[in-house]
């Protein structure tokens, strides 16, 4: 009789541990990125963006086909002379939006001579409230994600030198790009997103990769970094962590929290980091 109270006590235990489970579990880093949609919590965090449309784009929008022969879409900004240096930029849970547009469009005027394709991974969809926002974040199926960023890779060709950026939902996926650029990849940069615990898939990472983390970041927080700092040691991958006492989507001008000071210092550091790489 003991021994079956102890093993139903174990069965609620386990039980209850399992839907506890947050960003810290051991399931591949995108699908838990968008496990978080469940969590309230994580979606109330995000306040509604403030409105913003961006009247003087320098850049294009782009399709190009994926691997399994859908189309797939970007915006483009393309240098003056030939460049085989790329930044593939990817945006938050709202959406590829005019924010990231125009973000885009100050790491176009910054790195200098330096293409930059802002990947679409919600074909087309934009969210302007949170809920949708979390609709869409929740939608994005793995595969389909990856064969969009596989066929940018191809798009931008085999001489290409790719830098990757993202932030929340992008800064993960900025990751994940990374890993399937290969040995065309030059720098990666995450902002508050969720890094990668796999080993077989650090060791795939091929170029130094900085980490910008919110200190007030609930769900990015101390533990998931210093995670990821132990996993890319452990791999001896070259990793840079830096740290703001900021809220999640401290960078991001449609944020009410929006942290100005702090997101130019790391919009600066970011632009020197992706430089050093690009080289």
């Amino acid at each position: 009789m003991k021994y079956i109270l102890s093993l139903t006590l174990l069965f609620f235990a386990a039980q209850k541990n399992f839907g506890q489970m947050n960003c810290c579990s051991k399931k591949s880093s995108d699908k838990v990125f968008a496990s978080l949609t469940n969590d309230q919590e994580f979606v109330k965090s995000h306040l509604e963006p403030l409105p913003y449309v961006l009247t003087d784009r320098i850049g294009n929008d782009i399709v190009f086909k994926t691997p399994n022969g859908k189309e797939a879409y970007a915006y483009e900004i393309k240098t003056a002379k030939n460049s085989d240096n790329y930044l593939f930029v990817i945006h938050e849970w709202w959406g590829l939006n005019d924010y990231v547009r125009d973000e885009a469009g100050k790491l176009f005027s910054a790195l200098e001579n330096v293409n930059i394709i802002a990947i679409d991974l919600y074909n087309k969809k934009v969210a302007t409230v949170r809920d949708s926002a979390s609709k869409y974040m929740g939608e994005v199926k793995t595969d389909d994600a990856e064969d969009i960023i596989k066929g940018a890779i191809a798009y931008a060709g085999k001489k290409a030198n790719i830098a990757t950026i993202g932030w929340c939902f992008g800064g993960g996926w900025s990751l994940q790009a990374g890993i399937l650029a290969e040995k065309q990849l030059k720098a990666c940069v995450m902002y508050y997103g969720m890094p990668e615990e796999k080993k077989e898939k650090i060791k795939k990472i091929n170029a130094p990769v900085l980490f910008v983390w919110a200190q007030q970041d609930k769900w990015i927080n101390k533990e998931v970094v210093e995670k990821f700092k132990t996993g890319m040691g452990e791999e001896k991958k070259l990793l840079e962590v830096k740290s703001y006492d900021a809220v999640h989507g401290f960078a991001n001008p449609s944020n009410p929290k929006y942290a100005r000071e702090f997101a130019d210092e790391a919009f600066n550091y970011s632009v020197d980091f992706i430089k050093k790489g690009l080289k």
